[in-house]
C-alpha cells in the first residue's frame, strides 16, 4: 500500500466519537498506509463501534494512563496484535485530556483537581510514551494535542495550565529521546464540538474567538484538519523537526488585537 504512512505502525489514544480529533487521525494514517492500534478507556464497548467506522477495523486495547498496571503491560498486548513481520512501532498519537470540573475555577480549584488535570493531560505523554519505547527500537514520532497555552483563554482556567504543562513535557521527552532517534511534536488545534467540549463551562465563549479571528476560517465541525496534521508529523517528511509545536487552528494563534 502507498502513502506517507506506508508499513508504519502507529497507536492512537483518545478515540471516543467521530467527532474527534483521534478519529480522524487514525482514519487518515489508514488512508496513508499504516496499521492502527487503538486504545481506549472506560467504555470499551463504545470504542470498539467506532474503530468498526475506520477504513479499516481495528483493535481495541484497554489503557487507563493512570494506571501503572496497564502501562507496564501495553508493549505486550501491543506485541499480541501484531502478526507476522515482528513487534514494533513507528509513532504514537497521543489524545488524551481530562480536568475535574474544578479545575474550570481557577481561584477556586482545589491541588486535588489540578494534580488531576495535569496528571491526565501531561503526564501521561511521558508515561505511554515510555511504556511504548520498547517497541520503538527504530526510533519514531510521537504526536501530542494541545490547546494553545501561550495566553491564557476564557474559561479554560487549570487545563491550560495543564496545556503549559504538556507543552513543556515535550519539549523535554524530545531533548531526552532524540539520540533514540524518536521525536515528539504536538499539534495545536482550534476548538471544535467533540465530546471533551462538552466538559468545558462556557466552550461556546471561548469558540466564538475563532468565528472573528481565524483569517482562512474555522470550522468547529471539522476535525479532519487536525488529523492531518497529526498524520504530516507521524511521517517521514518532518524527519528532523522535534520539540515543536504545529499550529492547526486558522491562525488564530497569530493574530493582534
Amino acid at each position: 500500500m502507498s502513502g506517507i504512512l506506508a508499513g508504519k505502525r502507529i497507536l492512537v489514544t483518545g478515540v471516543l466519537t467521530e467527532s474527534s480529533i483521534a478519529f480522524h487521525a487514525a482514519k487518515v494514517a489508514q488512508e496513508e498506509g499504516a496499521e492502527v492500534i487503538l486504545t481506549g478507556f472506560g467504555r470499551l464497548t463504545l470504542v470498539e463501534r467506532i474503530a468498526k467506522r475506520l477504513p479499516k477495523p481495528a483493535p481495541v486495547i484497554e489503557l487507563d494512563v493512570t494506571n501503572q498496571e496497564h502501562l507496564d503491560g501495553l508493549a505486550d498486548r501491543i506485541r499480541e496484535y501484531q502478526g507476522e513481520g515482528g513487534a514494533g512501532l513507528d509513532g504514537i498519537v497521543h489524545s488524551i485530556a481530562f480536568g475535574p470540573q474544578g479545575a474550570f475555577n481557577f481561584l477556586e480549584g482545589s491541588w486535588e483537581d489540578v494534580s488531576t488535570a495535569v496528571h491526565v493531560s501531561a503526564y501521561s505523554l511521558k508515561s505511554l510514551t515510555m511504556a511504548c519505547l520498547p517497541l520503538m527500537g527504530r526510533g519514531g514520532s510521537v504526536v501530542g494535542l494541545t490547546f494553545d497555552a501561550q495566553v491564557a483563554w476564557p474559561k479554560y482556567d487549570w487545563m491550560g495550565v495543564a496545556k503549559a504543562a504538556l507543552e513543556s513535557t515535550s519539549r523535554y521527552l524530545a531533548r531526552d529521546l532524540g539520540a533514540r532517534n524518536v521525536r515528539c511534536n504536538l499539534i495545536s488545534a482550534g476548538p471544535l464540538k467533540s465530546m471533551a467540549a462538552k466538559s468545558i463551562p462556557g466552550f461556546e465563549d471561548l469558540a466564538d474567538v475563532w468565528n472573528h479571528r481565524a483569517p482562512i476560517g474555522w470550522d468547529l465541525s471539522d476535525p479532519e484538519p487536525a488529523g492531518r496534521g497529526v498524520v504530516g508529523l507521524l511521517s517521514d517528511f518532518f524527519p528532523k523537526t522535534t520539540g515543536e509545536i504545529v499550529h492547526v487552528d486558522g491562525g488564530v494563534h497569530m493574530m493582534g488585537a
